[in-house]
């Protein structure tokens, strides 16, 4: 049964958040950002939350926590937080492209982003996190002892600042003068939820249908709601004239079930995928999470590395806000580059075969007949990524 989503409100006005002198301000309260705030106020700072949306928000996401993911929780202690909040437990994936189809075991949890990321900032404010929805963030100067930040039309002042504010994230990029550029090739994410679908797609299996212009992972929910989460080429999306059009020829060319209503729904969009910024830090100031960068994923990998990330950066975020030294930033590089660097580039991997028809088909018909063949990537994509 699925829980009622209610409207989490926060726990500080922005008049109250202008009277403290902030340890740190953490901007974005997805995984990243609820993540980070939660860990550095265990151990010691006041830690101001902040984010544009109300929550809950609806996110363009495959909603799976892959075996990384869980694993990241389980070492920040929020292990049964999932399961608590409905989650779907995982078993397999059914790859499919040119008619062919090929099943492959993966643990895992799926759970739909308005759920996580409220349940993710309720622990984070038993914390002792003091969060703040509903405000815009914009980086100002240093002065000696602290970064100014702007909220709304008001300024504020912290030890430390994380910008965890995702994909299209600016917050480092309005005051330091650095783009996060796209890659040129980049695709662009789509993603939607329906009430109902054919009951071909059953619980606990990701379906990863992947076409000529893109592909479309579908996954079921709490509450029986099938999550359709989407990477298209920009030139298909025109061609076909919608994401939905989009998403069901991808459907209709591996052979998956047809979805009624599929053009019709509601469909987000998000900016291209694949993403480095020239900087993950700066003077007093940190980026983590897509922020951070990004590229493709495959099953769940975003949250992975964002979670992941966060936990990395709390000890260090910390020993910021409490003495910053210019070294951090180089500091963080070296570490963000160790835990998440290299899986990124076993996803850019993937993304890329993806990318091929005659790849794809190719290693669909290969892990039909050997599914073993898959076995290395799988496990490389779920295994722990805090060392």
């Amino acid at each position: 049964m699925e829980k009622t989503r209610v409207n989490l409100p926060g726990n500080i006005s922005l008049v109250d958040a202008t009277r403290e002198r902030w340890d740190m301000i953490v901007v974005g309260a997805g995984p990243a950002g609820a993540i980070a705030a939660r860990e550095t106020s265990r151990l010691g700072v006041r830690v101001l939350l902040v984010d544009a949306s109300q929550f809950p928000r609806r996110k363009v996401c495959g909603c799976c926590l892959n075996g990384n993911a869980l694993s990241a929780l389980k070492a920040v202690g929020l292990e049964e937080l999932p399961a608590t909040l409905g989650g779907v437990p995982l078993t397999r994936v059914q790859l499919g492209t040119r008619q062919r189809t090929a099943q492959l075991s993966l643990r895992g949890i799926s759970i739909s982003r308005d759920a996580f990321d409220v349940g993710l900032i309720q622990e984070a404010m038993r914390a002792g996190v003091q969060f703040l929805p509903g405000v815009r963030a914009k980086l100002l100067e240093c002065d000696t002892s602290c970064r100014w930040i702007q909220l709304n039309d008001v300024r504020v002042s912290a030890n430390v600042v994380i910008a965890a504010d995702g994909l299209n994230g600016r917050l480092a990029a309005q005051h330091e003068g650095f783009d996060v550029p796209a890659k040129s090739n980049a695709r662009i994410g789509a993603g939607t939820i329906l009430d109902r679908a054919p009951k071909q797609y059953e619980a606990g299996c990701i379906y990863m249908a992947a076409g000529q212009g893109g592909y479309v992972g579908l996954v079921r929910v709490e509450g029986g709601k099938l999550d359709l989460a989407a990477a298209f080429d920009s030139d298909f999306i025109r061609d076909q004239q919608s994401l939905g059009a989009a998403a069901e020829m991808i459907l209709n060319e591996a052979g998956f079930p047809a979805i009624p209503g599929l053009r019709e729904a509601t469909w987000r969009g998000t900016p291209a995928l694949t993403r480095k910024p020239e900087r993950i830090a700066g003077e007093r100031w940190f980026a983590v999470g897509d922020a951070s960068g990004y590229v493709e994923p495959f099953t769940g990998e975003g949250m992975a590395w964002a979670m992941s990330g966060a936990a990395a950066l709390a000890p260090l975020a910390v020993r910021a806000a409490q003495q910053w030294q210019p070294e951090m930033q180089r500091e963080w590089e070296r570490v963000h580059a160790r835990i998440i660097g290299r899986r990124q580039r076993l996803c850019h991997i993937v993304a890329r075969t993806l990318r091929s028809p005659m790849l794809c088909s190719l290693a669909v018909r290969a892990a039909g007949f050997w599914p073993n063949l898959a076995g290395p990537i799988i496990r490389a994509l779920n295994q722990p990524g805090l060392k």
